[in-house]
């Protein structure tokens, strides 16, 4: 059954005070929390099936919480180096406490900045301490 578009129009407009905060950017953390609140139950019945109509809802509740926490939480880009050197630092080790990269003199180089982790080494180390491989690629 085709829908018109008036009668897509009249139904928004009578539903709009119950709809709008679904569809409204979060303002501060309270609405983020309510639009997260939303979209679980927006998930849960239906839109997480890409072949529900509420997939559709889904995506842009997502598109507006993803975009509040990009603006208030974003993390800035750290140099590789920093980030193992902060985690070495959190967790208690030494270089030679980091056989994911390999011996200490391998570590000693790339703490010093004379050698860059390869792919082997970032997945190693992204798995050891669950952070994103991205924290280790500049």
């Amino acid at each position: 059954m085709s829908v018109t578009a008036k009668e897509v129009a009249t139904w928004a407009v009578a539903h709009w005070e119950h709809l709008a905060p679904a569809l409204t950017a979060p303002r501060c953390e309270e609405d983020h929390e309510r639009l997260v609140a939303v979209l679980d139950e927006v998930l849960d019945a239906g839109g997480a099936d890409e072949t529900s109509p509420l997939a559709v809802l889904a995506e842009r509740i997502g598109d507006l919480i993803d975009a509040y926490e990009t603006e208030r939480y974003s993390i800035p880009d750290a140099d590789p180096v920093d980030v193992l050197e902060f985690l070495m630092e959190q967790h208690g080790l030494k270089q030679a406490d980091l056989p994911e990269i390999g011996a200490q003199s391998v570590v000693s180089a790339v703490l010093n900045g004379k050698r860059q982790l390869n792919v082997r080494q970032v997945s190693a180390l992204s798995k050891r301490f669950g952070v994103s491989a991205d924290a280790f690629v500049p």
